[in-house]
């Protein structure tokens, strides 16, 4: 289980990694074509726009499953034990029912109307349902890194602990 979600964080932290350089390059270029040679590049700016959106929405999943959102804790750090599990796993499927019913749901339903009608991006001539494509896919994340918490939840393991780090002295090894 750990082996999966460590393989899934290693594509979209690549994937992020390799969105944000082309987002950097896209912007340094745009403002060297604008105020440098005078004739502002439509097509580097247009691709900024879509890049940052990737970017900002699988940052978002990225960083729900390193566990490092920002986050409210007064109530989680009020309470302990079985209290404090029921409530992370309460988050959790809060925050999976979001991700399921308006991104992954709702986020493929606006890529394929938006695909059904051919609207394309207008620099770029991109079709615009997979740049919306996006949400969906960030959805699926969202809900794919939610269930593996709730699992280890389910489990009795901490989501919040480190996978790699050694178990404490007397602890069962599996």
């Amino acid at each position: 289980m750990h082996g999966l979600k460590a393989r899934i964080d290693r594509l979209l932290g690549a994937v992020i990694a390799l969105a944000f350089a082309v987002l950097v390059a896209c912007v340094v270029w745009q403002v060297v074509s604008r105020y440098i040679l005078g004739t502002p590049s439509t097509v580097t700016d247009e691709m900024a726009r879509f890049l940052f959106m990737w970017v900002g929405l699988i940052g978002a999943a990225y960083t729900l499953g390193q566990r490092r959102h920002l986050a409210i804790d007064v109530l989680p750090l009020m309470v302990s034990g079985t209290t404090a599990r029921m409530l992370s796993a309460a988050t959790l499927v809060l925050i999976a029912g979001f991700g399921a019913v308006v991104m992954v749901y709702g986020g493929g339903q606006l890529v394929l109307k938006t695909l059904a009608t051919g609207q394309v991006s207008p620099a770029l001539r991109l079709p615009m349902g997979y740049i919306y494509g996006a949400i969906p896919f960030s959805g699926a994340m969202i809900l794919y890194y939610c269930l593996h918490d709730i699992a280890l939840l389910a489990r009795g393991e901490d989501p919040n602990a480190d996978p790699d780090a050694p178990a404490p002295a007397g602890a069962r090894q599996d």
